[in-house]
């Protein structure tokens, strides 16, 4: 029977009189009735509150209601609950924006609530979700999935256990074994929120980004899935194979290889066995390069001892084993020594150290101290023995110069070039070359002063025990002699180019950053925690919904369960 010649009789029939009342009714109050554009329709006595109707030749089932339009192969329509069974091949659209395939589905037009089961895709215009089980409340406008549902956009594909969509908002928000798969990453996280517009991913809780060649951790901030850039706050951290970097805010761009932090900077390198600390860093991954500044320091643990290197600015460069470490403007080095040894330490305008060679360059008015020995020259160098990585040898060139501080005055050497030997990290021996001058304080056993050495000289060696001078030998000695302290004038106790720097030597760790302004630190800009919704499913639902008794579902279908919301608090 063809809807199209029998549609007065059914109206009349089935409808009677009520049809005629509900359309002199004017009051926007009233539930609008679904209407039903084609289809074949029959009565069969097993459904007695249903009109079953068919496709035809024509097409699906066509059902239209306030925005809404339904497609199927077979519907079952209970008119006088104002509800739709729909089989087969199920179509629900809203205008050009939403539609929902499936192979069944259910349409409350009083309620404006539609479910989806079997293969459900449902499609916005940048993504597709398909899930086994859907609600959509077409009142609040979100659809709701809890047994496990995918999202494909045009870079990732998502996938968590419980799902919520916004149509508003454009915003899907995923809980529960949440992952992202894209070819170049994976995210996993507690909570997403995901935007299909923009495909930029909030996360929530602890969440990872892993790559071929890195490694995001945080519990809040923002990826673009897109264009392949995040920011990242809260215990945030990114892992480049051996190197580790901590930050309050990290910046990411996966496309340039490119990683940026902000404000109580760490940076572990595990293979060379150092940590760098600072206020804002970058990490270039493809030039193995990384730069910290704002009180940045670089901490490498050498022999059961730690060196330190401070400077305005540090920039290190080169793979693991090959890394060399350069720093700016006021660069300051800082060893402590075993128990029992006085420290070693330095001060320059620029420092290099190359892991490979073993080699510490202080360049620029450098000054260092060994114990109290202080040495300056036009560049000092720091050999490390590269098998035992314990010190080896210590070169001054161009006007070296000792000094040391006795109780009565300076001990003090200079020359053109120092070569120092060390023995366990201990310097033990130093030779001076060309145009030595000298000038010792000599003490007996009791360290009684027994006279004032003033000596000139092609060389001297000079030994060393507890970083004391205990021993002068001169080579090719040209002019000198040990004078009685009374005969010697003040005055000429002082060698030409004598500058002593002890009030500036570096005693603990601490000295590193001495007369150093602490850094402001920059306004970390923080990602807010995600809008408190309301439950999908309204309260009073769980005992008040009415639910046609011709549906599928029923009120437990509607409850609330804990794991369909994530409370997330400041803190977390």
């Amino acid at each position: 029977m063809k809807l199209d010649n029998y549609i007065l009789l059914f109206l009349f029939t089935f409808f009677g009189s009520n049809l005629i009342a509900q359309e002199e009714k004017s009051t926007t109050e009233e539930k609008k009735q679904v209407t039903i554009k084609s289809g074949y329709w029959e009565k069969k006595p097993e459904f007695p509150d249903a009109v079953i109707y068919t496709r035809d030749n024509s097409g699906q089932v066509h059902i239209i209601h306030e925005g809404v339009e339904m497609w199927c192969d077979q519907a079952y329509v209970y008119t006088k609950d104002n509800f739709v069974k729909a089989y087969g091949s199920v179509n629900i659209s809203q205008g050009d924006t939403i539609s929902m395939r499936s192979k069944y589905g259910e349409y409350n037009g009083n309620t404006q609530f539609a479910f989806a089961s079997g293969d459900v895709a449902f499609n916005d215009s940048k993504t597709s979700l398909s899930t086994d089980t859907l609600y959509f409340d077409r009142i609040k406008q979100q659809a709701f999935y809890r047994s496990g549902g995918t999202v494909k956009d045009t870079a990732s594909t998502l996938t968590s256990k419980v799902g919520r969509y916004f149509a508003d908002s454009k915003k899907y928000q995923f809980l529960s074994n949440v992952v992202i798969n894209n070819p170049k990453y994976t995210i996993n996280s507690q909570q997403l929120d995901f935007y299909s517009e923009s495909g930029i991913a909030y996360l929530y809780g602890k969440s990872t980004i892993k790559g071929e060649s890195s490694i995001v951790y945080c519990e809040r901030g923002y990826y673009n899935t897109r264009n392949d850039i995040g920011y990242f706050v809260k215990n945030s951290r990114v892992d480049y194979e051996n190197r580790t970097m901590y930050g309050d805010s990290i910046y990411f761009d996966r496309n340039k290889n490119f990683a940026s932090a902000t404000n109580n900077i760490r940076l572990i390198d595990t293979l060379n066995n150092s940590f760098i600390s600072g206020h804002y860093a970058e990490i270039f991954k493809e030039q193995d390069s990384v730069f910290i500044t704002k009180r940045a320091l670089a901490i490498t643990v050498r022999d059961n001892d730690s060196i330190y290197v401070h400077a305005d600015t540090l920039r290190i460069t080169g793979k693991a084993d090959n890394r060399v470490l350069r720093g700016y403007y006021k660069a300051r080095l800082f060893k402590k020594g075993l128990p029992g040894e006085e420290p070693i330490s330095g001060k320059c305008d620029s420092i290099y150290v190359n892991e490979k060679t073993g080699i510490t360059k202080l360049l620029r008015k450098p000054i260092m101290w060994n114990g109290e020995n202080q040495m300056t020259g036009d560049t000092i160098y720091l050999l490390r023995n590269i098998e035992t990585s314990k010190l080896d040898t210590l070169k001054v060139f161009k006007n070296a110069f000792i000094i040391q501080k006795d109780s009565t005055g300076y001990n003090q050497v200079k020359g053109e070039r120092l070569i120092g030997l060390f023995t366990n990290n201990q310097l033990d021996t130093i030779n001076i070359e060309k145009n030595t001058q000298v000038i010792f304080f000599s003490r007996n056993e009791e360290q009684e002063l027994v006279g004032i050495n003033n000596t000139i000289s092609s060389s001297i060696q000079m030994y060393l025990k507890n970083q004391q001078i205990r021993g002068i030998r001169f080579n090719k000695k040209v002019n000198g002699k040990l004078y009685p302290p009374s005969q010697f004038p003040e005055n000429a106790r002082i060698l030409p180019g004598f500058n002593w720097y002890g009030d500036e030597r570096l005693l603990n760790m601490n000295d590193l950053f001495r007369e150093k302004p602490v850094p402001i630190l920059s306004k970390i800009k923080g990602i807010p925690l995600p809008k408190v919704e309301d439950d999908f499913f309204d309260k009073e639902s769980e005992n008040e919904i009415q639910i046609p008794e011709a549906s599928k579902l029923s009120p437990k279908h509607f409850k609330n369960k804990p794991k369909d919301s994530l409370s997330l608090k400041e803190g977390n």
